[in-house]
């Protein structure tokens, strides 16, 4: 005859295994219940932008507001994933130690001077994967960048086009996408937020006059600023700011406009066409491209040589006046 076990000695016999699926099922309805509170919390960041932008999805809301809405949208969403990430590995190391100290409670304190080691060496090796997550998560929630933003990174130059935990993409003028390491970011410069301003340095000759030249410029430059296509691109009026350089041979005039942010590129290259097309109606010519070497990014002359029409090869290096 098979012996009688009660309810409590069945209970005690599996006590250890019941307490380890008890352990493991309150992980999975602690993560359960977690993840349900981020999604939600993201999901209603995401539709609310959507809903103020009148967009259906993220693509379209990209065409809409292709700045502040889609950063609020990809900043929601790379917080919403790290905090599941960081919320599903804290309980799965914690249901990990709990359940080990339930089936053998001497062997976390055996091992407690080797888990150091190992930790210590893990922490070691990981350290630049967790500056970049690091780094990633405050320029993300800092909002110093976002999709679509037109960036500078150092070495990547370009637009945003994804913004990862632990690497952004960005794809620059010549169609390369770089991959930058968050850990490595030191600098960010953003033309995408706030407003740009849009400079045209135009070198004229000596003798031409100087205020025609002006003249000529801002009234170009207000054509443009009162186009309706082209004005809600404009902060403000654009303005003359005088000379930039002078020498011998050429003058350097500054005009400027305060644009909104990412608009800096298309409205100098519209107000170089209109400047060229009122520079010809005036009669106002320009000295050769040979006597004036253009150097940065906004076109800036700053550097202004002689030329020597006997010898147009031929540069006096001494000669040279910096702007």
């Amino acid at each position: 005859m098979l012996p009688q076990i009660t309810f409590f000695e069945l209970v005690d016999t599996f006590q250890v295994p019941l307490w380890i699926l008890a352990y493991i099922l309150g992980g999975l309805l602690l993560r359960w219940g977690l993840q349900f509170l981020i999604r939600r919390f993201v999901n209603q960041v995401v539709s609310g932008v959507k809903k103020r932008k009148g967009a259906d999805d993220t693509q379209e809301l990209m065409v809409k507001s292709p700045l502040a809405a889609v950063r609020t949208v990809q900043r929601t969403r790379t917080i919403g994933s790290v905090l599941s990430n960081v919320v599903t590995v804290t309980i799965v190391v914690v249901v990990v130690m709990l359940c080990i100290g339930r089936a053998a409670p001497n062997v976390l304190a055996s091992l407690s001077l080797l888990s150091a080691a190992v930790g210590a060496g893990l922490g070691f090796g990981a350290q630049k994967i967790v500056g970049d997550v690091l780094n990633g998560l405050f320029m993300v929630m800092e909002d110093q960048l976002g999709v679509g933003d037109e960036v500078d990174m150092g070495e990547a130059v370009g637009i945003v086009e994804k913004v990862g935990v632990r690497v952004t993409q960005v794809r620059d003028v010549n169609g390369t996408l770089w991959f930058v390491r968050n850990g490595e970011v030191v600098r960010v410069g953003s033309n995408s937020q706030g407003w740009n301003r849009a400079i045209i340095d135009l070198a004229v000759p000596y003798l031409v006059d100087r205020r025609l030249v002006e003249e000529t410029m801002l009234g170009a430059a207000m054509g443009l600023y009162q186009d309706p296509a082209w004005g809600v691109k404009f902060f403000e009026a654009p303005q003359i700011w005088g000379l930039e350089t002078i020498s011998a041979e050429a003058v350097v005039v500054r005009l400027v406009a305060k644009t909104k942010a990412g608009t800096r590129w298309e409205v100098q290259r519209e107000l170089r066409a209109r400047i060229q097309e009122a520079f010809k109606r005036n009669g106002i010519a320009l000295p050769p491209l040979n006597t004036i070497v253009f150097d940065g990014v906004n076109g800036i002359a700053n550097r202004v040589q002689r030329f020597n029409p006997q010898n147009p090869a031929a540069t006096d290096p001494g000669s040279e006046e910096r702007a």
